[in-house]
């Protein structure tokens, strides 16, 4: 049971953090699996460093090694194969407006407000993302947000990173303070995935700063599968839900872990009870190391098909793919032969 008052009774998110799994070995020998299998895949912590969380490790099937949440962040071999067309900044964001800030569509710009994750998962569209270039830290807001003053067509700020939240409620506290000053800002975004991992990080102090914000708050959660929703991360959702605070998930199409139409439509089911609206599926951005995750464009429009047969309109995300310089995500068509109305059809 989650106290009203937002209190934890679990390890304090910055302990977790301290004792995530860092290496296949450890998590391996966690859920009681052979390393054998695995073994060519290790040396791609090289490639790019490998942290689980132990909370999200408990949500891991001991003993499975198909497990949907284990594929997602265990190296694998496939990392090392090179394919045509999968690069190292697959949506052009090296080149920023300034250091941390990207303005890639005309009401909105993007903050990257920590490089660091909780968790990295092995498909990371920004594994290969020049932070230390692009991490301005608590005393270097100042130029992103006069830029973000000066320009009257933004409305809304995007916290993002690595993953925003890996800053303290005091850092994110101060700079929504210096954000709600702007009088143009309507709305701020933060994206995030360190609930998920850590679900301890939705703290009441930072749920009641927002709650209290001039600027309309959106948590955008980055779930991929239903097994990621236990009861104590549903239960600090619904908690923020309750504060007033939008909640809306994107989550990235991978092959093995929910490239079919059970599992999507299990995890829209579970993110509704959790209070969060199902937002974005993207197809995978082809950032080089993660083409093994890749699902052709015809099997997402295909399961697209299927979530419509199979749930109402509002919990079928939609299908879209980022491309690097255009104005907008794209969706992909699903291209259906329309339906013909009867008289008493509901959609």
């Amino acid at each position: 049971m989650i106290p009203l008052n937002g209190g934890d009774l679990h390890i304090p998110w910055q302990k977790e953090l301290a004792r995530a799994f860092t290496t296949p070995e450890q998590l391996l020998d966690y859920l009681g699996l052979d390393h054998g299998p695995w073994l060519e895949g290790f040396a791609a912590r090289r490639l790019f460093p490998m942290r689980v969380p132990k909370p999200f490790a408990d949500k891991m099937h001991p003993g499975d090694p198909a497990d949907p949440l284990l594929r997602q962040v265990l190296p694998l071999a496939g990392e090392f194969t090179e394919v045509p067309g999968f690069v190292t900044d697959p949506l052009d964001e090296h080149d920023s407006a300034l250091p941390g800030l990207l303005h890639k569509y005309r009401s909105r710009v993007l903050l990257v407000l920590r490089g660091g994750c909780a968790v990295n998962c092995r498909y990371c569209f920004r594994r290969h993302f020049p932070y230390a270039d692009n991490s301005p830290g608590q005393g270097g807001w100042q130029p992103a947000v006069d830029y973000i003053a000066a320009h009257a067509e933004i409305n809304e700020v995007i916290l993002s990173g690595g993953d925003p939240l890996m800053a303290k409620d005091e850092h994110i506290a101060a700079l929504l303070s210096e954000l709600e000053c702007i009088p143009h800002l309507k709305r701020l975004r933060i994206h995030s995935r360190l609930p998920v991992v850590i679900p301890t990080r939705l703290t009441g102090t930072l749920r009641e700063r927002l709650s209290q914000s001039r600027l309309r708050p959106v948590l955008v959660v980055h779930v991929n599968h239903a097994n990621e929703i236990d009861q104590d991360l549903a239960g600090r959702l619904q908690q923020w839900q309750r504060a007033g605070i939008t909640l809306l998930n994107q989550s990235v199409l991978l092959a093995g872990v929910n490239d079919d139409a059970d599992a999507l439509e299990a995890l829209s089911e579970r993110l509704f009870e959790a209070g969060v609206l199902p937002y974005y599926v993207h197809q995978l951005d082809k950032v080089a190391g993660a083409a093994h995750f890749a699902v052709s464009d015809d099997h997402a429009r295909a399961l697209m098909a299927r979530l419509l047969e199979r749930l109402p309109g509002f919990l079928v995300p939609r299908l879209v793919r980022e491309i690097g310089g255009e104005v907008s995500k794209t969706p992909l068509d699903l291209n259906l032969e329309p339906v013909k109305d009867t008289p008493c059809m509901i959609r």
